[in-house]
């Protein structure tokens, strides 16, 4: 947000993201953010420094205590505010480590550039590469946020997308190797969806195709609807997103708080509350902590701490400090159910002409699901499909750390029966040899309707 000004008010190539820099620690692929090659959803809030840089150290420690795994930081280049000098840095990284969080720094005085008078991405390279030293073998711990909400309303979405795209490339030519954080226009708030629509070109423009995209929500995101189509349009393009600013309010407008922390855990992307402490007149309501006293909570920084889908409730270490990864809980059984009925364990089923069947349920975070047979194949699983013959279908769940689960179903018709051997439907060439699929094996081998039998997946790796 910018420091002193009101904000103003007034729409994505699908890409598939390249492979892991193995020299980046913190890493996109697709639209989930890594660390240490575990998935990362950050949780966190926004430390003022640049302008209450004798309470950083403090805030840092009172954070770290929510259970927040990440801090993002106000820099300033000097453009407006006193510069943050190199060893001020790194003893920012260092105290956020100690205190077990990521690090996002920002360089604030690009704020509103084009409405106010601001540094421009261009300025806010300079002053990246005047700090190389301090943040050159960081990429575990930082990731660098070239520019705070760096156009203003008005601006357009060229300049938007080819001042990043230049920011990018010169930081990578000059050695930075860490994730990078892109702003939205619009102060941040893309109510023009400039962000939206060209991010996959900027995606695309980095060599290391290592970038995340930050949107502030505030009070353009009011209420449920805008939140979850911004946040679902860039997760169905693949892309990374954070909230990287938000609040309970905005100059007295209402911010839909509780449904950005919601589809944020629904989406698997990150949140960073603004701000701790020490927003000026008109924006108290918008300090985490009153006074910079970790006790005395307001009521926003209640509701991101302690709510349901709060820091407390969601937030999971890094483990590049020790954290466990939350890969493990999120693998899914794919299920079967008939007209909007109730979900089956059950393989094989039998229907009227004309039902409609999918496959889930579709789980509370994180992953996606696809199947294939019974005349469609890459869809959702919340796509129906209409069911006229017997046919056999294949149900996947892939979890947020690429890790599958694969289960056969067979849908027979009413007064028919399936044409196959086994009542899975398919069958397998095994070098040569004609094996039914099995029905139950999610693997391997087994033995069904008094035949030997070939798991699909076993068959599909041959």
């Amino acid at each position: 947000m910018k420091a002193s000004t009101l904000i103003k008010q007034v729409s994505a190539i699908t890409l598939a993201v390249a492979a892991i820099n193995a020299s980046a620690g913190i890493y996109v692929s697709g639209s989930t953010v890594y660390e240490n090659s575990s998935p990362f959803v950050m949780r966190g809030v926004n430390v003022a420094h640049a302008w209450y840089a004798d309470k950083t150290s403090s805030s840092l420690s009172d954070i770290a205590k929510t259970g927040a795994n990440t801090v993002r930081v106000v820099l300033a280049t000097g453009k407006l505010w006193s510069k943050t000098s190199e060893s001020q840095v790194a003893s920012i990284i260092s105290q956020a480590k100690a205190n077990k969080l990521i690090t996002v720094l920002e360089v604030h005085d690009t704020t509103g550039y084009g409405e106010q008078t601001a540094a421009t991405l261009s300025e806010a390279v300079d002053y990246w590469i005047s700090i190389k030293n301090s943040l050159i073998g960081q990429e575990d711990y930082v990731i660098i946020n070239i520019g705070n909400e760096p156009f203003g309303n008005g601006q357009s979405a060229s300049a938007w997308t080819d001042g990043h795209k230049n920011a990018i490339s010169r930081l990578r030519a000059a050695g930075f190797k860490h994730a990078l954080m892109v702003d939205a226009a619009n102060w941040g708030q893309d109510w023009q969806n400039i962000m939206r629509d060209n991010a996959a070109s900027v995606l695309a423009s980095d060599p290391q195709k290592n970038v995340i995209f930050s949107v502030h929500m505030y009070q353009v995101y009011n209420n449920a609807s805008s939140i979850n189509s911004y946040m679902s349009s860039f997760k169905n393009n693949g892309l990374a997103l954070v909230v990287g600013e938000f609040a309970a309010d905005h100059f007295g407008e209402n911010v839909d708080e509780a449904s950005i922390m919601s589809y944020a855990k629904q989406y698997g992307y990150g949140y960073l509350g603004w701000s701790w402490s020490g927003n000026g007149t008109g924006l108290t309501s918008l300090d985490i902590a009153q006074n910079f006293n970790a006790s005395t909570l307001s009521s926003w920084g209640n509701t991101l701490i302690n709510g349901s889908n709060g820091i407390k409730a969601t937030s999971k270490v890094a483990t590049i400090f020790g954290g466990s990864s939350s890969c493990s809980a999120t693998t899914v059984t794919p299920y079967l159910r008939v007209n909007s009925g109730s979900w089956q364990q059950t393989a094989a089923v039998t229907v009227s002409s004309g039902a409609r069947v999918e496959f889930g349920p579709h789980p509370t975070s994180g992953g996606s699901w696809s199947w294939s047979g019974c005349g469609t194949s890459g869809t959702s699983r919340a796509q129906n499909v209409t069911i006229s013959s017997a046919c056999s279908a294949t149900a996947t769940y892939t979890n947020s750390c690429g890790t599958k689960s694969t289960r056969q179903f067979t849908i027979s018709l009413t007064g028919t029966s399936s044409s196959s051997s086994v009542a899975s439907g398919g069958t397998c060439n095994w070098y040569g040899t004609s094996y039914p699929i099995c029905i139950n094996a999610s693997s391997g081998w087994g033995w069904e309707n008094n035949k030997s039998c070939i798991a699909q997946s076993t068959c599909n790796s041959q």
